[in-house]
């Protein structure tokens, strides 16, 4: 049988394309829907201001936005590592000790019900104005998700798998690594991709209870001057940085999982 072709790049393009126009479509339509809404005056400026005010203010003042953006960029990846890490290990743990998961699991559960903005002035009076709040926050509010997917990932394995390597003379170690972690992948980029997200909340969460600089900061400052143009810029920035990250951890998921059926080119799939 002769080997399929592989797609080109003309292919692939195409391909990315015709997945992107949906979204593309309705960004712009929500862009139109805003334009006429501050073009006929429906609403006043002061509380929604034009496309066209938002724009010029980021382009006015880029290297004020670039820097608070990148304060929070740099908090997000600080707390997202920092949760990723603890999480993985958590959930092995967890799996590897059902004593430990009956202790731990509910304390999990109660810690991520508590709403994170309610205990960061917390973090500030015990760790201060610095990063380290927002950090703390960012790790709270993405931990959840990476071990849970986790946990889910490494449950999920076929036990006949694991029979079988126990019975090729595999340890523990060897069935973990050979097995357990790359079954698990595909759970844990699925809570990579919600929690990169949150992490950004959580660092802008953490700069609204206290900081002077990030895209926090800038929000609230903007709120209290009534600077919505401002207002509206930080968001927008704020809500790129959350695409880009999950952008960022959809491709490392192709990259390091394109035997997955979810990733391959054959993958049966429906389109409407």
């Amino acid at each position: 049988m002769a080997e399929r072709a592989r797609p080109g790049i003309a292919d692939r393009a195409l391909e990315t394309l015709a997945q992107s126009w949906r979204p593309v479509a309705l960004l712009v339509a929500c862009f139109a829907a805003w334009w006429v809404v501050s073009a006929a005056r429906l609403v006043e400026p002061y509380l929604v201001p034009s496309p066209g005010s938002t724009l010029q203010v980021m382009w006015d003042k880029a290297g004020y936005i670039w820097h608070h953006g990148w304060v929070t960029t740099y908090e997000t990846l600080l707390g997202f590592a920092i949760a990723v890490a603890v999480g993985v290990l958590a959930a092995v743990i967890m799996v590897y000790s059902s004593t430990v998961e009956k202790t731990l699991y509910p304390v999990l559960l109660f810690a991520q019900v508590i709403p994170k903005i309610a205990i960061a002035p917390l973090f500030i009076v015990w760790l201060g104005f610095g990063i380290a709040p927002k950090i703390v926050v960012a790790v709270l509010i993405a931990f959840f998700p990476v071990a849970i997917s986790m946990i889910t990932g490494l449950k999920s394995v076929d036990p006949e798998m694991v029979q079988l390597s126990a019975t090729m003379g595999a340890g523990p170690l060897q069935t973990f690594v050979k097995i357990r972690f790359p079954a698990s992948l595909p759970h844990l980029f699925s809570g990579l991709k919600v929690a990169v997200t949150l992490a950004v909340t959580g660092a802008v969460v953490g700069e609204f209870v206290g900081a002077n600089e990030g895209l926090g900061f800038v929000i609230l400052q903007a709120n209290g001057n009534l600077d919505t143009p401002m207002l509206f810029a930080g968001l927008i920035v704020m809500s790129l940085i959350g695409v880009v990250l999950f952008l960022l951890v959809e491709i490392a998921e192709k990259l390091l999982l394109p035997w997955h059926a979810s990733r391959r080119g054959d993958a049966v799939t429906t389109t409407y």
